[in-house]
């Protein structure tokens, strides 16, 4: 998969996909990815990418030429159904859902807004998709892009190491991930959950989903609330099977 970032800042992204995992996907050529400078395309005689803008008010505006035409410049190369991706506090909220629908591209076009953001007018050129990645601001749309980079990238088969690890991810399922440990068994005083050892793989799942329902419906009611309306029947038998084990005198661990 090929990213390309439109940016005024491209040592930005250089330097965010340069380390760890992206940096093994990338030398491994299962991602790619381009950053494009928005100033080599600017046809203002100072060099210029912004303005001040029409009506009034505080702070600069990304003019639409150079955004426009260094869009059109990188689109050329690419099919004509690459989608272009807006980063912007005014973008539908992005989810693990949508990362990984946009796992499924060959292509994206990532666009940074800076300042105030970008002439309206370039926006409706080039624009498919406006995405948020939370209610607040950043002084641009480069850490955006990169969040994105990285939760869509490991989505794409040989990225990770493990493959299953993707699968077991927060929000994978509708559901917040189950604690984890690691060695050693007893650490300041506290044990590793005995289940966990036990080498029962139907029980350890069984922990692990009502672990991850008990931190869900504690963390994140919503997400609670919104696996419930899905799957009341799995949880009427797992509160079935709860009452059984008390009734015998057994409780996880």
């Amino acid at each position: 998969m090929v990213f390309h970032v439109l940016t005024l800042f491209p040592e930005m992204i250089a330097e965010g996909v340069s380390n760890s995992i992206m940096a093994r996907a990338r030398a491994a050529g299962l991602v790619d990815v381009k950053a494009v400078n928005i100033r080599d395309y600017t046809l203002e005689k100072h060099g210029r990418v912004d303005d001040y803008t029409y009506g009034g008010g505080a702070g600069l505006l990304m003019a639409a030429q150079p955004v426009y035409d260094a869009h059109c410049a990188v689109k050329a190369a690419l099919p004509e159904n690459t989608r272009t991706v807006y980063l912007t506090p005014q973008g539908r909220t992005f989810t693990q859902e949508i990362a990984a629908e946009l796992a499924k591209e060959e292509n994206l076009i990532l666009l940074c807004g800076h300042y105030e953001g970008i002439d309206e007018r370039a926006l409706e050129e080039i624009v498919t998709d406006e995405i948020s990645i939370g209610d607040y601001v950043l002084t641009g749309g480069e850490l955006p892009a990169l969040v994105l980079i990285d939760a869509v990238s490991r989505l794409i088969p040989g990225v990770l190491h493990n493959e299953s690890s993707a699968e077991t991810d927060s929000f994978q399922d509708g559901l917040l991930e189950y604690p984890q440990y690691t060695r050693p068994e007893v650490w300041r005083g506290k044990a590793v959950p005995p289940i966990l050892l036990s080498g029962d793989h139907a029980r350890v799942d069984e922990w692990r989903l009502l672990k991850s329902l008990e931190r869900t419906a504690k963390r994140r009611p919503d997400l609670y609330a919104q696996y419930a309306a899905l799957h009341q029947k799995e949880l009427d038998k797992m509160e079935k099977r709860r009452k059984k084990r008390e009734a015998r005198g057994q409780d996880y661990p």
